[in-house]
């Protein structure tokens, strides 16, 4: 039986999103050497939809099976995780374009545990997301217990790092803060408190509720909350996120120099990139398009171009 945050995730996990975005979601899996888990829907695209914009899809797979591309990009994607790709669909006429990462079940349990040093995964699936596709019931249940312990992980992290005693919204803001200085990330300041924006109700409550699915107590006092934290689990927490942050930015610049050799499709994601801001099409050739690590100092000089034009 499903406990509270799970039957709460379930509703927010089946909501509906645009038809057109489950298409892209169901031909992600067709393409796929083997069927996926399931495939996770989230970002800022699902906050605001934006048909110009790049969606952001998580495929979960069953094993290393699941990975696409040649060996050395298959290899990086169980070395350091996720591999991420480029893709577009067509829709009724209009050009979906979608940023795609891909683990396996083990990988994302791993990366959403209490005992993880990669913040990445579990800050991100304690937002909301959305369960666009889906291999049958059996896949949902392990979908759905990944993102529960996401959520679990997070809201035990704010507990230990936030304040003896806050709002349910002061935690989460205290947790992104640390959150984001722990990544390589480009956001402006106080990008975590837009996220919480307009979704107070759902952060205070999936706040409570990790506690609860943690055997956490805790005391309410009107809207202020009080962890039953002791202060030697504070040190002992403060000291296991000093080694959090400490790994957080060069584990992300060493994901962003894998990059280089495994982001499939990347020079189509460049020359979208340049022609939604600057209107120019870089009509990237046969060539470029299969070997973009080869071609990417002409890319490069090509957007310089561009850009000074």
């Amino acid at each position: 039986m499903p406990d509270i945050l799970e039957k709460r995730l379930i509703e927010e996990l089946t909501t509906s999103v645009d038809p057109d975005v489950v298409s892209f979601a169901d031909a992600l899996a067709q393409s796929l050497p083997e069927a996926p888990l399931g495939i996770v829907f989230y970002g800022s695209t699902l906050r605001q939809l934006d048909p110009d914009g790049v969606l952001d899809f998580y495929i979960i797979t069953e094993s290393a099976r699941g990975f696409t591309g040649n060996a050395l990009i298959r290899l990086g994607n169980i070395v350091l995780p996720p591999n991420v790709r480029y893709a577009e669909h067509e829709v009724n006429g209009r050009i979906w374009r979608a940023k795609i990462a891909t683990l396996s079940r083990a990988q994302f349990g791993a990366r959403t545990s209490m005992g993880a040093r990669d913040t990445t995964l579990w800050a991100r699936f304690c937002q909301p997301v959305r369960l666009v596709w889906v291999r049958d019931a059996s896949a949902a249940d392990i979908i759905l217990n990944l993102i529960s312990q996401s959520v679990t992980t997070a809201a035990c992290w704010a507990a230990l790092l936030g304040p003896a005693k806050a709002t349910a919204i002061d935690y989460w803001n205290a947790l992104f803060l640390r959150t984001y200085a722990a990544e390589l990330r480009v956001e402006r300041k106080g990008r975590g408190r837009s996220l919480i924006e307009g979704k107070e109700e759902r952060f205070s409550a999936l706040l409570t509720l990790g506690w609860a699915r943690a055997r956490l107590q805790f005391s309410a006092q009107g809207r202020l909350l009080e962890p039953a934290v002791s202060s030697g689990l504070r040190k002992k927490a403060a000291r296991r996120w000093a080694i959090v942050h400490r790994s957080g930015r060069p584990r992300n610049v060493a994901r962003l120099l894998k990059a280089a050799f495994t982001f499939q499709n990347g020079a189509s994601y460049l020359a979208w990139k340049i022609r939604r801001h600057t209107g120019h099409d870089m009509q990237l050739s046969s060539f470029e398009s299969r070997h973009p690590i080869l071609m990417l100092p002409v890319l490069l000089w090509r957007a310089r171009q561009i850009k000074r034009g």
